[in-house]
This record gives structure tokens, sequence and C-alpha cells, in this order.
């Protein structure tokens, strides 16, 4: 088959479906950190090309459930850190137009004119949900494909079936949750589990 590895710059997914024959190719803003076949810029014009499978990770910053309260305006509790962050019944404007541009994106990559399409992000938030139509077809977690780790990742599918498990792991932690600030850990969290992987290569390819 041919794919498209629609927001990749690990090469993890794109090598996983190399490996079992098939001619994938990644696509991202940044360059591959695996030496293999990448596109590097905006990968938006190669949904006109012929595919036989898309698999995407569009941005989530501002579709995600867990960064909902940052569409309204925040205003300081006075008392400083580590008190939250009170926030007001305004919107903030920038905000939820940088969602809905997101959501819409998200919209044009289940929509692509591509028989086989899986579209990941975490869970979502109400209006993304309004703005792409639909909630997401599976959730999974990491734990469920040999890493002992909670990370919950949703799966919009259009002519796949679901991922099924393949190695149950009992000792789990919040690993990525934890991650402290930085420049890289949007990064870092971004990255396809190995596992995961894996298993869309053996189950889809």
């Amino acid at each position: 088959m041919n794919i498209l590895i629609f927001g990749e710059f690990s090469g993890i997914v794109r090598d996983a479906f190399i490996g079992k024959g098939h001619n994938a190719i990644s696509v991202d803003l940044l360059p591959t950190e695996k030496p293999g076949p990448h596109v590097q810029g905006n990968g938006l014009p190669l949904l006109e090309c012929k595919w036989d499978m898309l698999i995407a990770h569009p941005p989530c910053t501002y579709l995600c459930n867990s960064g909902v309260c940052w569409l309204y305006k925040s205003k300081s509790s006075g008392k400083g850190w580590p008190n939250p962050v009170a926030f007001t019944k305004e919107k903030n404007e920038e905000r939820w137009q940088q969602m809905k541009e997101g959501a819409e994106l998200f919209k044009k990559l289940l929509d692509a004119n591509i028989p086989k399409i899986c579209i990941e992000n975490p869970i979502m938030h109400k209006y993304a949900i309004e703005i792409i139509g639909r909630r997401q077809d599976q959730l999974i977690q990491p734990w469920q494909f040999g890493h002992g780790e909670t990370k919950a990742t949703c799966f919009w599918l259009k002519g796949l079936p679901k991922l099924l498990p393949t190695k149950i792991v009992e000792g789990r932690i919040q690993r990525l949750h934890k991650l402290p600030p930085s420049k890289d850990r949007g990064k870092l969290r971004s990255i396809t589990y190995q596992g995961i992987a894996d298993a869309m290569a053996n189950q889809w390819g």
C-alpha cells in the first residue's frame, strides 16, 4: 500500500509500515529524526495524491479537553503560584479562532478522499467535536500495547477496524503527564509509542 503519515517527525509509524513492505512516507513541518522517506513542509497538498491509507497526527493544542478552559480569558487570583488560575466567562477570541482552524484541519483530514484513514488526537472538547461532526471511534492506552504508561489516545477511523490490544501491562505510570515544562515537552508528548505503531502496521497493513 501507499501510506501517508501526516504530522510525524519521529518516523516511528512510517518505519513500522515500511518494515512490513509498504510504501510509507511521513510529512511534517519538522525534519525527520530518522533517515527515511519524508517531506518537510505543509502536507495538505499531498492529500491530493493517490493514497491507500492516511494516518494523521494533527496538532491538538487547541482541541484537547485538557485545555478547554483556556478558551476563556483568565484573571490572576493575586495569590501567586501554586494557586490555580481563575477563568472568566469572557471568550479568548484569538484562542477560539485557533481552535476553529485546528478543528477545520482535522475535519479536512478526516474527509480526505482516501479509502483508509486514522486520525489520532487526545480526548477532545465539545466545541471541537461540534465542528468535526463526530466523536472518536476508539480510545486506547499505551499499556494495552506493551508500554507501562497511561496516555489516553483517541482514533477517528474510516475504512479501518479498531486496533486490538497486543500486550497488556499491569504496572502503569503517567510519565508524559509528569514531564517538567520545557521547549521539547510538547514534542515528546506527541511521539507515537513503538508498540502502537507496530500494532497499526501488523493489523492494518
